[in-house]
């Protein structure tokens, strides 16, 4: 039978989030195929993270270590995942299409002879072929591509393309096994260096669970300071379309679209913002939309799960004020 193999990201022995979304995705392509779901983690001292994907549906969990492997490098990452998938053959691995995952795939796929499919939203099994969903000309279109061949396969999955609340979990722990891989010296011929940012303080919205975003509608940079007290008071994180971070109103870590960062949140409240497509790509798959607009005809309404409509500065301080009622 064939395997499908998700390899989750961790970095310094932290599970990154989005790895429970690629594990929905292996479900659901293992559900649909009959194909064994196998997933493995691969660092220095990750037993803990094996341990805890092991309690999700999956067959076996392989925790791939090498002390090499820690702080993360390409070089290294890639020689321990050939290793291992030398030794243990996957039909079919997904991964979270993080910046750590695009910065060792290719090196991989291209040491292991084969291809890799990136940033997919969607997969189906149909006419005994897997089919994955890809985004076009930033948003505008979708493509449906499959590989050509027959053998191992790559793909990376956009994050919020599947829900992470929606892993199921196992009857039981899988089993899970240690695979030591000896990094020969003279692989690794980098020095780490600092963790890559998008900017000076950046912040990671991939992992906030509840996102503030706002856009021309506040109509002042001024004006931002009530976004983020309801972000404040919403425990979350303050994000802005692209027209905003153009200005400097705010720091381009904080923009979410095409050209800044996918986001998929449990609650997205967009402020202002019409809802151009190149923003819609970055957050439609958050998992509650709330959009305020005072122009009923505003595109973001078409995704928005609650539609506001009236305007921001009268609708904002009370909801202030009702979500710190709330919290006593």
């Amino acid at each position: 039978m064939d395997t499908i193999l998700v390899v989750v990201e961790q970095r310094e022995g932290q599970l990154n989030r989005v790895s429970w979304e690629t594990i929905a995705a292996g479900q659901a392509i293992a559900a649909q195929t009959g194909w064994t779901l196998e997933a493995a983690v691969v660092g220095s001292g990750v037993a803990a993270i094996a341990g805890e994907v092991a309690e999700k549906k999956v067959a076996k969990v392989y925790d791939v270590e090498s002390a090499r492997l820690e702080p993360y490098t390409p070089d290294a990452f890639a020689y321990a995942l050939q290793f291992f998938l030398e030794k243990h053959p996957a039909k079919l691995v997904l991964m979270p299409h993080t910046y750590q995952v695009r910065d060792f795939v290719p090196k991989l796929a291209t040491a292991l002879q084969t291809t890799a499919i990136s940033d997919v939203i969607g997969a189906r099994y149909e006419g005994g072929k897997l089919l994955f969903t890809r985004q076009m000309f930033q948003g505008k279109f979708v493509a449906d591509v499959s590989f050509a061949g027959s053998g191992l396969c790559f793909v990376t999955f956009q994050n919020g393309s599947f829900r992470a609340d929606k892993v199921e979990a196992g009857a039981a722990p899988a089993p899970v096994e240690t695979v030591n891989v000896d990094v020969p010296d003279g692989v690794v011929r980098n020095q780490p260096q600092e963790v890559f940012r998008e900017a000076k303080q950046a912040v990671d919205l991939t992992q906030a669970e509840i996102i503030v975003s706002v856009g021309r509608g506040i109509k002042e940079q001024k004006n931002i300071d009530l976004a983020r007290q309801l972000a404040d008071a919403l425990g979350g994180e303050l994000a802005a379309s692209r027209p905003i971070c153009d200005n400097g109103w705010l720091p381009m870590d904080r923009q979410v679209g095409s050209s800044g960062q996918t986001v998929a949140p449990k609650l997205y409240l967009a402020l202002g913002i019409s809802g151009a497509i190149q923003h819609i790509v970055g957050m439609k798959g958050s998992r509650s939309i709330v959009a305020i607009n005072k122009d009923s005809e505003a595109p973001i309404f078409e995704i928005a799960d609650v539609a506001v409509v009236g305007n921001l500065f009268d609708i904002v301080p009370a909801l202030i004020e009702e979500v710190k009622k709330a919290k006593g």
